[in-house]
């Protein structure tokens, strides 16, 4: 039994050429090639040129190498050329040569010219000022050091540890002082005498032994308390100077020589160690300094 259905025939058209592509894939094709080509001749001229060259050329990229040129704009990222010869030169460009590092032989030779060729190689100078405080640094050191082994010394001897409290050391900007003081009772020197006692003598030995091992000069002073002087003696300027000088024998007699005394000199009661109380016996004292101050040159000594 025929069907009566109409029979479609349907019939599809093929488009030609290249469809919805177009031509993108050459453009794209063509970027490879040339980003191809430019690697290949990236690789050749790294491979033919010297590794200051390559080096140069690196620092003339570097942004910190960047100098204005009389060639572009002028400005500091303005244009410029690898010679002033374009880029028909035969190789090596100016600004490369500018730029690029002296070769190590270069380098070697002006090495070698600075410590043997044109004179001998000199020493850094040393400012006066650095010598000055490298000197009051070991001078400050050698104080601080007799200062020790004189605590040490009081401490250490039998005959002197008794006497430690008639000591009194201090550094000041002087130098190393040392006072000898009376205490109640137990003097240096006996009233209205010149001689120290037999105690005094042995703290002065002491401090002269310290000072044996140091180069810095001293001096030496006298001083009594406040109380007037009886009319019969001599006056306090009189006794304390006359003091100190008996004093100043002892330390010479235990070996220190002449040229180490700076100053020797009586104060009598102008300079109280008790201002409160100028009439206390610890106002009546021996003070010794050791200086801070270059040595002198000893007598008959030649430079």
């Amino acid at each position: 039994m025929a069907s009566d259905q109409p029979i479609v025939i349907k019939k599809v058209k093929k488009g030609g050429g290249h469809g919805h592509h177009g031509g993108a894939w050459k453009v794209a094709y063509a970027d490879f090639v040339t980003a191809m080509m430019a690697f290949f001749l990236m690789m050749w001229l790294i491979n033919n040129t010297e590794p200051e060259q390559r080096e140069g050329i690196a620092d003339y990229f570097a942004p910190a190498s960047v100098s204005r040129s009389e060639s572009g704009s002028g400005g500091v990222l303005g244009g410029t050329a690898f010679g002033n010869d374009g880029a028909r030169g035969s190789g090596s460009a100016s600004v490369v040569d500018r730029l690029a590092p002296p070769p190590v032989e270069s380098r070697e030779r002006e090495q070698e010219s600075s410590e043997t060729g044109g004179g001998e190689r000199t020493e850094p100078e040393v400012s006066t000022d650095a010598v000055a405080d490298a000197l009051a640094r070991r001078e400050s050191a050698e104080v601080a050091s007799a200062e020790q082994s004189l605590r040490q010394a009081l401490q250490d001897m039998p005959e002197l540890a008794e006497l430690s409290n008639h000591v009194i050391i201090e550094q000041t900007p002087e130098g190393l002082r040392i006072q000898l003081i009376d205490q109640e009772g137990r003097p240096m020197f006996q009233p209205g005498q010149v001689e120290p006692n037999e105690r005094a003598r042995v703290l002065l030995r002491a401090v002269a032994d310290i000072a044996l091992t140091l180069p810095n000069r001293m001096t030496v002073s006298g001083h009594t308390d406040a109380s007037p002087a009886p009319r019969s003696g001599p006056s306090n300027w009189q006794l304390s100077s006359a003091r100190a000088n008996a004093a100043l024998g002892v330390i010479l007699d235990a070996g220190l020589p002449e040229h180490r005394i700076a100053e020797v000199r009586g104060k009598a009661g102008a300079e109280p160690l008790f201002p409160d109380d100028p009439y206390l016996p610890g106002n009546r004292r021996l003070s010794i300094t050791l200086l801070r101050e270059a040595p002198v040159i000893p007598p008959g000594h030649r430079l």
